[in-house]
């Protein structure tokens, strides 16, 4: 069967990178689980020729992933303190208030629209996962348990209003139809509204090896340029562009109605020709990632192997999605690492999927004194080693395996 580009349809003949085969990075196993068969899917990334979209091949349905979800994005102080930015920002700078709709899809346990409610602006979350988005309701946040798209965008319209401001923080990359969700958000988007989705920008994956970033639950990666080209097939501009540090490097990218009022920003102008200056438009830039891959993956196991030699002790912070890609690609198990733990209760008590290292307590780490604490969730590094400042006490020592393994003390 041949496989064509999600969203100009092009023939996808193209290796990005290869990861092997890999479980659902978010299926976190009971222990009742341990002995029954375990689904694997290729991960393997292909690059479209045509548009540059770097993409996986759908082999399980969203339904089946992000109905009920394990990722509660409350856990991260410093996701929910730049959530709290965003709003003030959009609150001052754009003029967003008590007369305006707000609409976050994928909207998750309520963690950015309680700002908004806070200020007295009307919001509704449109989240998939039912466990998640009961969360939100608790908070008070009104949120519809649906999957976006088209369909979607007229229910809410009709029941709601357009939306004044229309937002999504890494969905985009979520979505295997991406052209129903990118019309979807045209839909419902008010006639001088705004559009603001942010999403791990390909660039830096790329600069930053960030290959474990890439799992079944994101369908696509987007450079600048590719997302320009997307946005603008449906009629929506993209009228500026923000490069943040969150999620290892990301995007949030502006848009309003083709034709709105709002000017091009310069920043626009900028990125889309420095990706095109760094070969972003080129299949060369896209095939040289899979071997610097290859000795990422020597590297960890050089190290673990050498640690394990020694006779320390190396457990896990975290169980993210990413972890788990670096996990399976890795061969990483119990072996050499012992445990790792979690501040989400939801993952407590439970194993990693594929690899099937049990998931604790924070709480343990001062229990068994380990000589390395590996950071799975390499993106909040300073977060989690003011968190675990105290592991220093015996002399354990913090391992970041991206974008080069390194020692911390």
């Amino acid at each position: 069967m041949s496989l064509t580009c999600r969203f100009c349809s092009a023939p996808l003949t193209r290796s990005f990178v290869d990861l092997g085969m890999s479980p659902l990075c978010q299926t976190h196993i009971e222990k009742a689980q341990l002995g029954s068969m375990e689904p694997f899917y290729p991960l393997h990334a292909l690059v479209c020729e045509r548009c540059w979209l770097v993409q996986l091949q759908e082999f399980v349905a969203p339904a089946d992933i992000f109905s009920e979800y394990a990722y509660f994005s409350s856990y991260s102080d410093s996701w929910v303190e730049h959530a709290r930015r965003y709003a003030e920002k959009m609150c001052s700078r754009h003029g967003i208030g008590p007369r305006s709709l707000v609409v976050e899809i994928a909207s998750n346990d309520g963690y950015l629209l309680q700002h908004f409610h806070a200020r007295g602006v009307p919001v509704l979350g449109i989240e998939p996962a039912a466990n998640v988005a009961k969360v939100a309701v608790g908070k008070g946040i009104r949120s519809e348990v649906m999957f976006f798209g088209r369909d979607t965008a007229a229910k809410v319209a009709a029941q709601y209003a357009k939306a004044d401001l229309l937002l999504g923080n890494n969905v985009l990359a979520h979505v295997p139809d991406l052209n129903d969700f990118v019309a979807g958000m045209k839909a419902l988007l008010a006639p001088g509204g705004m559009i603001t989705m942010e999403f791990p920008h390909l660039l830096r994956l790329i600069e930053g090896n960030q290959f474990d970033t890439i799992y079944h639950e994101h369908f696509s990666y987007f450079s600048f340029g590719t997302a320009h080209r997307v946005f603008a097939h449906h009629g929506l501009a993209l009228f500026d562009v923000e490069e943040l540090a969150t999620h290892g490097g990301s995007l949030r990218i502006y848009a309003q109605h083709a034709g709105g009022p709002r000017p091009i920003t310069e920043q626009v102008v900028e990125l889309l020709g420095r990706e095109r200056a760094l070969g972003y438009e080129q299949l060369s830039t896209y095939q040289r990632f899979g071997e610097q891959v290859r000795e990422t993956k020597r590297k960890v196991l050089g190290f673990l192997i050498e640690a394990k030699r020694l006779g320390k002790q190396v457990v896990g912070y975290g169980a993210p999605g990413k972890g788990n890609t670096l996990l399976n690609y890795c061969g990483i198990r119990s072996d050499f690492i012992d445990y790792t733990v979690d501040r989400n209760p939801y993952k407590q008590g439970k194993y990693t999927p594929g690899t099937h290292i049990p998931i604790c307590d924070p709480a343990r780490v001062r229990e068994t004194r380990p000589d390395y604490l590996f950071l799975l969730p390499w993106n909040l590094r300073e977060e989690i080693m003011s968190q675990m400042a105290y592991v220093r006490e015996w002399g354990c020592r913090f391992v970041v395996p991206i974008p080069e393994l390194r020692i911390l003390d």
